[in-house]
Order: structure tokens, then C-alpha cells, then sequence
């Protein structure tokens, strides 16, 4: 498992989702957080959604499914699926030893670039952490 952190070039959802904005602000690619796949544990499973599948801020759009649990994976920001990290559905271990790399879920063309001002920053992410 990869060790804890929170990138400050990501944006975070409470929902313990991560968003890279790409350089032209139009797509972004998502994720799970360290918190959360230290929270599943050992993910075993992860059911990758199709391209071309919207997603709308706030809602579920996959699951992942870990030795503890199975769980939703909320969408940071609302748009359409433009690719799917296929490998995952045949070895998910990224999620848990990269989460922020190779570990990656779905790259997104945003619906709503202003909902990213909705989201956390790392030390607003890592603040919410410390309060649960």
C-alpha cells in the first residue's frame, strides 16, 4: 500500500474522491483518495463505468470493491466519461499502491469547470480527516 498523502496539485471531494484539472480546465481525471483505500483495505475489484456515462457531481458512478466492503465512488465534479484505466478491471492493485497515479479511475470532460471551486484543497482536505 502506498504510503499516506494528499498531493496538493489534486482537488478533493469530501466523499474521499481526488480531481486532477487538466491545463486546459475543460476535463480532469478522477480517483479515489488515500484515506479511502486505506479505509477498504486491499481493494479486489473495481467495475469500471462506460465511456460516454455523465456523471453529476455529488452521485455515485462505480463501486470498488475491497475485502472489507463493497463502496460508491462519488464524482467530484459533474460531466461525461471521455476514457476509462481498463487495466483496473483486471488488477486493481493500483488503486491501493497509487492512488494518485497508476491507480487512476476515469478521466472526465467537465460539464461544469466552476464546480471545481466547490472542492477542497489538500490542507482543507486533510483538516476534515482530523475532525471525523
Amino acid at each position: 500500500m502506498a504510503d499516506a498523502s494528499y498531493p496538493d496539485d489534486l482537488l478533493y471531494h469530501a466523499e474521499h474522491d481526488w480531481a486532477r484539472i487538466d491545463p486546459d480546465g475543460q476535463t480532469a481525471t478522477f480517483g479515489i483518495t488515500w484515506y479511502a483505500q486505506d479505509a477498504l483495505g486491499e481493494v479486489v475489484y473495481f467495475e469500471p463505468p462506460a465511456a460516454g456515462t455523465a456523471l453529476r457531481r455529488d452521485q455515485p458512478y462505480t463501486e470498488v470493491e475491497s475485502v472489507k466492503a463493497v463502496s460508491d465512488v462519488v464524482a467530484p465534479l459533474s460531466g461525461e466519461i471521455v476514457e476509462v484505466n481498463e487495466a483496473l478491471s483486471e488488477d486493481p492493485g493500483p488503486i491501493n499502491a497509487d492512488p494518485y497515479g497508476d491507480g487512476w479511475l476515469v478521466r472526465v470532460r467537465l460539464s461544469d469547470p466552476a464546480e471545481r471551486e466547490q472542492l477542497l484543497d489538500a490542507a482543507a482536505y486533510e483538516a476534515t480527516l482530523t475532525d471525523s
